[in-house]
Order: structure tokens, then C-alpha cells, then sequence
């Protein structure tokens, strides 16, 4: 059974700025490392991704995939892997919490298994090393907004 990782960080900004940036698929590649292309192929009724596609280069784990997202009221989102050539499993999230302030709190988690053998101190690795881009990318992007 795959495990999860998970780490947050406090965003300088209200969580429906930070949300804002979250749900902009197409300008990802600006903001994180590891997505090179990212593609909306299907909206829900309330104009939220329902299905992206994404081109991801992590060091270690490299796929073009598409994943399903779930959108839960204004502070949460969460994905599960639709279609990979590498992966088995992409599941993850972001959850916001309001501080004071103004500012958010904002927690992702991540669980990645691959199809090709892989030490499960690299793919721990490869992990933190998503969500810690990610959420450094995040951050800077909201806040210089």
C-alpha cells in the first residue's frame, strides 16, 4: 500500500487568492517546477477542471497523465490519476485554512506509485520534492500577485 506525504506552509494571502491560482491550470508551468504543459480537457457546470492533462517532469518520475479533480466547497481540491504511461497512482490534494490576518494555511498531500520498480525511500523523496516546489512556487506566486 502506498503511503502518503504531506507537508503546508502560510500563504500571505486569503484563501480564495490563493484557490484563485491553484485552479489556473494553464499558467502552472510558470509557478511550479515540475509541470511542463497543463491541459484543460473537461469543466464541470460550475466552470471548475473536472480533467487535466499534465506533463510532468520530477527528476525521478517523468509522465504525461491526466487526472480527475474534485472540487469540496471553497477550500479544498483533490485529484486522483485518470490515465499515465509511468504512474499507478497520483492521488493528492490542497486544503486552505484560514489564519489570522488575512493569511491561509495550506496543507498538500500527495501519494505517487509507479509502474517500474522504485525504492520507496526515492519515490518518498521524489514526493517532497513535488509537494516542497510546489507549495515554495504557490507562495510566491500568490504573494507577488
Amino acid at each position: 500500500m502506498a503511503e502518503h506525504t504531506s507537508s503546508s506552509i502560510t500563504i500571505e494571502a486569503a484563501p480564495a487568492d490563493v484557490m484563485a491560482v491553484i485552479a489556473d491550470f494553464a499558467r502552472y508551468p510558470e509557478w511550479t517546477g515540475e509541470v511542463k504543459e497543463a491541459e484543460v480537457l473537461s469543466t464541470g457546470a460550475d466552470g471548475r477542471a473536472e480533467k487535466v492533462r499534465l506533463l510532468l517532469d520530477a527528476g525521478a518520475i517523468k509522465d504525461d497523465h491526466t487526472l480527475a479533480y474534485t472540487w469540496t466547497g471553497t477550500d479544498e481540491v483533490s485529484w486522483t490519476l485518470d490515465k499515465s504511461q509511468m504512474l499507478r497512482q497520483l492521488d493528492g490534494s490542497y486544503r486552505l485554512a484560514p489564519l489570522a490576518g488575512g493569511r491561509t494555511e495550506v496543507t498538500y498531500q500527495l501519494t505517487v506509485d509507479v509502474k517500474i520498480p522504485m525504492l520507496g525511500m526515492i519515490k518518498r523523496k521524489a514526493e517532497k520534492v513535488i509537494i516542497d516546489r510546489a507549495l515554495a512556487g504557490l507562495k510566491k506566486r500568490v504573494e507577488s500577485a
